[in-house]
């Protein structure tokens, strides 16, 4: 079985990572506008994000105007499946947490039985895995979707983005999420292999000191 310091360490790095995910669902920094090329640099930087869309003047002044409907936003059609995806990966991430701390070695609880204590951790650890497993699939996609637009001849120059810091914040926190819940998917009982017991030679019985013929 794993040491408790591993369970504790991958414990501890998936709550970081799950903190990191809620960080990044709430930045409105998912994609900022690019003044690569001949594109101007204007006295103002533009942000779009899961929620909100923002712009930041050159005095530190920051605007933000909160989505009105997804059904308004053109070009936007993977945008509820981002939001859907990094909303279940925080849920998830809720549950991994109590489902881990219930099983964790330091807890008082459920130490009658130490297997299910140990599934407890395990089963926790797996939760942690799925949540990461869900945001590094709506950053992933979302950043493939800057990626290919920015690419495109057919986009305006002075309308393409970038990666914004909520996608790298996003790719670490669900790396550290996985990681921690593969630590905890370590405490994973081993079955033990039941073996006969040996049994002993007979002894040769005593002799007598006659031959019989």
């Amino acid at each position: 079985m794993a040491s408790g310091g591993l369970q504790l360490l991958g414990f501890v790095m998936a709550f970081l990572g799950w903190i990191g995910i809620i960080i990044s669902t709430a930045m409105p920094q998912w994609k900022m506008a690019s003044y690569a090329g001949d594109n101007i640099v204007t006295a103002q930087a533009l942000y779009e994000g899961l929620w909100m869309s923002c712009a930041m003047q050159s005095t530190g002044q920051i605007q933000c105007k909160v989505y009105d409907s997804l059904l308004k936003l053109e070009g936007k059609l993977g945008l509820g499946a981002t939001r859907a995806l990094m909303v279940a990966s925080i849920l998830l991430g809720l549950v991994g947490i109590f489902v881990a701390v219930t099983g964790m070695k330091c807890m008082k609880c459920m130490e009658d039985d130490q297997v299910k204590k140990m599934r407890m951790a395990v089963f926790g650890g797996v939760i942690f895995i799925i949540s990461g497993l869900a945001a590094l699939v709506a950053t992933s996609w979302y950043g493939n979707r800057v990626a290919r637009a920015f690419y495109d001849p057919f986009t305006p120059v002075n309308t393409r983005f970038e990666f914004g810091s909520a996608l790298f914040i996003g790719w670490a926190a669900s790396s550290l999420a996985i990681l921690g819940g593969s630590f905890l998917c370590c405490s994973c009982p081993r079955r033990e292999t039941s073996y006969p017991p040996t049994r002993g030679y007979p002894k040769n019985a005593s002799s007598t000191g006659k031959d019989y013929v």
